[in-house]
């Protein structure tokens, strides 16, 4: 599960062996929050809290994967290839 952005303390994760469509993990203190991060076009939303973050955080986090998009999505295409979304 390869570290692509680390950003004030955060660290966004794509796993090697996951499953479209396209998301992130985004990693902080015990926190962990997954986004799918849409397509071109569409807009990044959060899908699960996998371990709580405060809300501070939380929006940070949103507000970091809305940022980095295009960079996250081309890592996703990087490691998974151009899977089709489901």
């Amino acid at each position: 599960m390869p570290t692509v952005l680390r950003h004030n303390g955060f660290q966004v994760r794509i796993y090697t062996n996951d499953h479209p469509p396209s998301h992130v993990h985004v990693f902080k203190a015990e926190g962990e929050l997954v986004f799918n991060l849409g397509s071109e076009s569409e807009a990044p939303r959060m899908v699960k809290e996998l371990s709580p973050m405060n809300p501070s955080d939380a929006r940070q986090a949103g507000a970091i994967v809305r940022e980095q998009k295009h960079y996250l999505l081309r890592e996703w295409r990087k490691i998974h290839g151009n899977q089709k979304e489901v």
